[in-house]
């Protein structure tokens, strides 16, 4: 299979992600992969900025590339740092030009066996999540075909990776809703047995129910339960 036919296959998949339920974990693998089996590069990987701002690894297509990658976070210096800093791609930078501009970074790269690195941003509308970052053995930088190809890959997964948290958040939001609307319907029937018991009104019925669960130290939803299943019996 040619470089460009697994690279049109790689935005097919990445592609099915936007329709299909995914395993975002498993995407970003897959596009770790892809990048050192389509570019011209030796190892790929990938950070994201979790909405509070904290840089995490969460994929490596090698080990090598995992700890080197740790280590940017930790030194705060390379270039997928320079990356989300600007959100552009940091592009053709050979490590042993000994330029200064990522001391602890280039020398920890070079030990690891890597002589130059690129990095293109995840990003949409302006806002970057995180990079990808971009390994070489050789000295030199991507070819201008090869990183149109990696930001191409990054926008996809970037599109992918917002679509899932926006899912995940309103999937939360939905389940907090139920569960609101659900205790809701649990306490009014709880009021219904109270009141029918007692003779009493709603708001009376409410008012016991809340100081039964405060004078014993229990949630309101917990004590409304009780009562309708009958386990409460002395209210």
């Amino acid at each position: 299979m040619t470089n460009q036919v697994l690279l049109v296959q790689t935005m097919v998949e990445l592609a099915d992600s936007l329709v299909d339920d995914f395993d975002v974990d498993e995407l970003l693998n897959l596009l770790a992969g892809r990048c050192v089996d389509i570019l011209d590069v030796t190892a790929a990987g990938l950070m994201l900025a979790s909405p509070g701002g904290e840089l995490r690894v969460v994929a490596s297509s090698t080990e090598a590339m995992r700890v080197l990658e740790l280590f940017e976070i930790q030194s705060e210096e390379g270039p997928c740092m320079d990356c989300l800093r600007s959100g552009r791609a940091v592009v053709s930078t050979d490590l042993d030009v000994g330029d200064g501009r990522w001391p602890l970074f280039s020398v920890r790269a070079l030990a690891a066996g890597f002589r130059s690195a690129d990095a293109v941003p995840l990003r949409l509308r302006g806002t970057v999540i995180g990079a990808l970052n971009l390994f070489r053995a050789e000295a030199g930088g991507l070819h201008a075909n090869d990183v149109t190809s990696a930001q191409a890959l990054a926008d996809i997964a970037t599109i992918a990776i917002l679509q899932h948290r926006v899912a995940r958040e309103a999937k939360l939001l939905n389940e907090q809703l139920d569960h609101a609307l659900n205790s809701r319907i649990l306490i009014e029937q709880a009021k219904g047995v109270l009141a029918e018991r007692g003779r009493l009104d709603m708001t009376q019925a409410f008012s016991k129910l809340r100081s039964y669960a405060r004078g014993h130290n229990l949630t309101l939803l917990g004590v409304a339960a009780d009562v309708v299943s009958g386990t409460i019996t002395d209210l």
